[in-house]
């Protein structure tokens, strides 16, 4: 049976997209009875969402809680994702960066 390319309408977003020939067989063959209910962009994004992903700086950030700490090197305010404790040190974005500079051969001279 040859399939045709069919216009559907998005649940979510409500526009129009293809629901091609190719992409018919491709269900067919899964053995997938009803036709996709959303458009690609609004499965990806649904999907994202699902497994956890990372789907924009700004879901992110309205996700993530964030503290407000001092610190330890310049005594600026720093914003951090972690609930601060008096034993560790924080450090705002600018002093913090100098303190991830390391040299991986160090990690592994005392095995030689």
């Amino acid at each position: 049976m040859p399939y045709t390319d069919k216009n559907l309408v998005c649940a979510d977003c409500g526009a129009e997209f293809v629901f091609s020939a190719e992409d018919q067989e491709y269900h067919a063959q899964r053995g997938f009875m009803n036709e996709p209910r959303r458009c690609r962009s609004c499965r990806a994004t649904r999907r994202a969402q699902r497994n956890g992903e990372d789907i924009g700086a700004s879901y992110v950030a309205s996700r993530r809680e964030m503290f407000t700490a001092v610190c330890s090197a310049c005594g600026k305010e720093a914003r951090v994702p972690f609930q601060p404790r008096d034993d560790r040190p924080v450090y705002c974005s600018d002093c913090y960066q100098p303190t991830r500079s390391f040299d991986a051969s160090d990690r592994y001279s005392s095995r030689r």
